[in-house]
């Protein structure tokens, strides 16, 4: 039996002991900031794009993984006798899906797995991934069964600012000066049938008070919550915000962990470091 490895976009946002825990291979997403490209969370950090924003008003461009670059990497475990499960980024945000798709044209035995989701959303199928290799499933046992999870993870966030949205095309000025005046802080919510994003709730008022309502409004919305772990992924919104978050989730009693992640350049450079955002599972 061949044996199987789990890879996935950076933009999966997970980290630490759990990434490593899952022996899963990141592939990096391009930044071009400055005329110049670099690896997602290789060779730049989201603050590097911060500071250059706060310098400029400009932000970096992304881009996918393409079809020569996953050959290129995959190729040598093929040739060691892996099989290989690849989960990307959603393919409504990216081409990176398309471009492994093209890959698994050319080579045999990767089986790549459109995520419909980001962040950790598709950090949950990682994890999902390497349990079931761990337990001897093949590469496409795995890859059909991340595909019956994908609509089973649920992600969304809160923004603080909108200029990361203004600046990125994603608002108008006029829009984004309403909601700064009037402490609006929409919710961002991800389709997991195709991964496109949707303004759910628009929150009034401190931030503080916003994410307490977020969290309860979000988990209240699903029955059958897996209680298996639910990240608290931020782009840099502090650690005050995330420590209320983390205390108020865990006053519920119910998930068994609780995993607190930075976001990747990629997703970080879309919404700015005022953001956060609870991602879990169904059954």
């Amino acid at each position: 039996m061949a044996k199987v490895l789990i890879s996935a976009d950076s933009t999966c946002d997970i980290s630490g002991e759990l990434l490593e825990s899952t022996g899963a291979l990141l592939i990096p997403l391009h930044i071009i900031l400055n005329d110049k490209s670099y690896d997602d969370g290789v060779d730049i950090k989201p603050d590097d794009i911060y500071e250059n924003f706060s310098k400029t008003g400009t932000l970096p461009k992304t881009s996918a993984i393409n079809t020569q670059e996953y050959i290129d990497i995959f190729t040598p475990y093929l040739e060691k006798g892996y099989e290989i499960v690849h989960i990307s980024l959603g393919s409504s945000l990216s081409s990176s899906y398309q471009n492994c798709v093209e890959a698994s044209k050319k080579i045999e035995g990767l089986y790549p797995v459109n995520s419909c989701n980001l962040s950790s959303g598709s950090g949950h199928l990682v994890v999902e991934a390497a349990s079931l290799a761990a337990q001897g499933y093949t590469a496409k046992e795995i890859s059909d069964e991340l595909k019956r999870l994908v609509p089973k993870c649920h992600s969304s966030f809160i923004i603080d600012k909108l200029d990361y949205l203004r600046a990125g095309g994603r608002c108008s000025t006029l829009a984004m000066l309403g909601a700064n005046l009037l402490q609006l802080k929409p919710c961002i919510e991800v389709k997991n049938t195709d991964g496109s994003m949707t303004v759910g709730k628009k929150y009034r008022g401190k931030l503080e008070k916003v994410l307490i309502n977020y969290v309860h409004d979000q988990l209240d919305k699903y029955e059958n919550i897996s209680d298996s772990r639910i990240f608290i992924t931020n782009a840099g919104i502090g650690d005050k915000y995330v420590d209320i978050v983390k205390a108020e989730i865990e006053k519920l009693s119910f998930f068994r962990k609780i995993y607190i992640e930075r976001a990747s350049c990629t997703i970080s450079s879309h919404c700015g470091p005022g953001t956060l955002g609870i991602l879990f599972m169904t059954k």
